[in-house]
């Protein structure tokens, strides 16, 4: 088990969920991922849900403003990278050309955090520790493994990366990135299918787990929905994509070999 310490800059530190039934979602996380949950209080709004395997934290989730909810607004995760200093991160994502959808804002003395959005539209934030250093325990069962880009035009988007973060990338024959930041593997990429639909561009999470198939069938009892798999990836693996009860949409794989340490233990 390798458990982080601290994050380089430009590497995803944290995932969250975002509902609209914090109940329902934390008898599905419970009960698909196994994670332990703990409600932390916040200044003046609901509390914020830690999750933990083995006492070390893995996730978060909170409730969704009622204006979002009113608004029909299905549940999300979103994805934040960490930087020693957010306010220079979010200049650096205007001037590559993203957006600012939540400016700096501190939370209690946790941290600091912004969200933006990258010019195809793909929404994440960004992170500043400060008591919160972000995910514990990663590359682990049940726990975050891989942060993928599913864009519309993926040469606009690896120039945003590049020009907001330093991050290199590699394409391979089939047209899957893989992005590097200061020389280490760290996140995904790949163009959406038509065949998709209407599906925006994103940040996409995958959990690693044992028995994809096992696990497609758990999604159902528990009340989500398989959206496509399980199939393969290759030599890597097996992955089936889900949706939990409040349509928050995520990506569950196996792995063939062992897996790398993460960054920063």
């Amino acid at each position: 088990m390798h458990i982080v310490r601290n994050y380089p800059d430009g590497i995803f530190a944290w995932v969250d969920l975002t509902t609209p039934d914090i109940d329902k979602a934390k008898a599905f996380y419970s009960g698909l991922l196994g994670w332990e949950l703990e409600d932390r209080p916040t200044d003046g709004g609901p509390p914020y849900t830690m999750a933990f395997i083995e006492g070390h934290t893995v996730a978060g989730m909170g409730p969704m403003m009622p204006d979002m909810v009113a608004q029909g607004h299905h549940a999300y995760w979103n994805s934040y990278l960490k930087f020693d200093d957010v306010d220079a991160a979010v200049a650096n994502v205007t001037s590559a050309g993203g957006s600012v959808m939540m400016p700096p804002m501190d939370v209690m003395k946790e941290g600091r955090m912004a969200i933006v959005k990258d010019p195809e539209g793909a929404i994440f934030g960004l992170w500043q520790p400060g008591n919160h250093k972000g995910a514990e325990l990663v590359n682990a069962l049940n726990c975050l493994i891989w942060n993928e880009l599913q864009a519309r035009d993926t040469d606009a988007a690896r120039a945003f990366y590049r020009s907001a973060f330093g991050w290199t990338d590699a394409v391979d024959d089939s047209g899957y990135i893989t992005f590097y930041q200061d020389g280490r593997m760290h996140a995904g990429g790949m163009a959406i299918d038509p065949s998709w639909g209407e599906v925006p561009s994103n940040w996409s999470i995958y959990f690693m787990v044992e028995d994809v198939h096992a696990m497609a069938k758990r999604v159902a009892e528990l009340g989500g929905r398989v959206i496509n798999g399980p199939f393969p990836t290759g030599s890597m693996g097996e992955a089936v994509v889900v949706a939990d009860p409040s349509g928050a949409v995520f990506t569950l794989m196996k792995f063939n070999g062992p897996v790398d340490p993460p960054p920063g233990a």
